[in-house]
């Protein structure tokens, strides 16, 4: 048996959630289109006959304007040195640049596997230049994956399971997703505000559950202005009602969800209250 740790690291909106939730067939991980979505390291597991592959999605690397930008740039450069094999993740669609290059010098490429997600998208010709572009990293090996249909990635799984270390599994096989319930909660209504707001709202929000006593659970949405409170609640409450209702599909039946806008200025250039939230 062979059990271990794979992060992936790359750009924002690269794809890594969405891999991980492939990787591990259900969801475990939140995903948007919206760049920096991730704000912390997620865990999903990956049970075999042959290995335990735990997933480590972590936000992406990015050039910071906030104290938050900071703090989650430094939780994605800290998992690089606690798991067993790093996987940099790369967008087929998007030219291979400067800001890949930023992420993979962070990296042991001679110890990393490159991932090329979206290749569905890209085609196969952009696919195979990508490719050619990125052999100047001298990466320990290249996949071609497609997080949304699945191609590629069973082979993927598995190269990364013959090459994890003998051992014991991490989790019981029950354990497919390692995120506390509060943090999936408000993961989850995190989620579903970014799929509702406008471009220049989402990156204000922060969200947490303040009371968990199952089925009731009560989750604070914090943004930065008093201006945005009243875009989260939407004419008549109805994008919290929106919201509301969308988790709820996701939660266990009979769940009962309260929500709360609060205002918390500048709270994402505030180390306390970027504390505070968790991240």
């Amino acid at each position: 048996m062979r059990s271990g740790f794979v992060s992936l690291v790359g750009r924002p909106n690269v794809g890594k959630s969405s891999l991980v939730n492939a990787a591990c067939g259900r969801k475990v991980t939140i995903v948007s289109d919206k760049p920096q979505t991730t704000r912390t390291r997620v865990r999903g597991v990956v049970h075999r006959t042959d290995a335990q592959i735990v997933f480590v999605d972590t936000p992406g690397l990015h050039k910071p304007v906030t104290e938050l930008g900071r703090r989650v740039n430094g939780t994605a450069i800290e998992s690089i040195g606690e798991v067993d094999i790093t996987g940099l993740v790369i967008d087929a669609t998007q030219t291979f640049g400067g800001g890949d290059r930023f992420v993979a010098a962070k990296l042991d490429m001679a110890k990393s596997v490159v991932i090329v997600n979206k290749i569905d998208v890209a085609g196969r010709a952009k696919v195979m230049r990508q490719l050619g572009a990125l052999a100047e990293l001298d990466a320990l090996a290249y996949f071609p994956v497609s997080a949304r249909t699945g191609e590629g990635v069973a082979v993927l799984l598995d190269w990364l399971a013959a090459r994890l270390p003998d051992g014991e599994p991490c989790f019981p096989p029950e354990i497919v997703r390692e995120t506390p319930d509060t943090q999936w909660v408000a993961d989850l209504v995190r989620e579903q505000l970014l799929a509702h707001m406008r471009e220049e709202v989402p990156y204000s929000i922060a969200t947490r559950v303040t009371e968990y006593e199952w089925p009731r659970v009560r989750c604070e949405i914090v943004v930065e202005r008093e201006s945005q409170k009243g875009m989260v609640i939407g004419k008549g409450g109805h994008v919290l009602r929106d919201v509301g209702m969308a988790v709820r599909a996701q939660l266990a039946e009979g769940a009962y969800l309260e929500l709360h806008v609060v205002v918390d200025e500048d709270w994402q250039h505030r180390r306390d209250r970027i504390e505070r939230l968790g991240y």
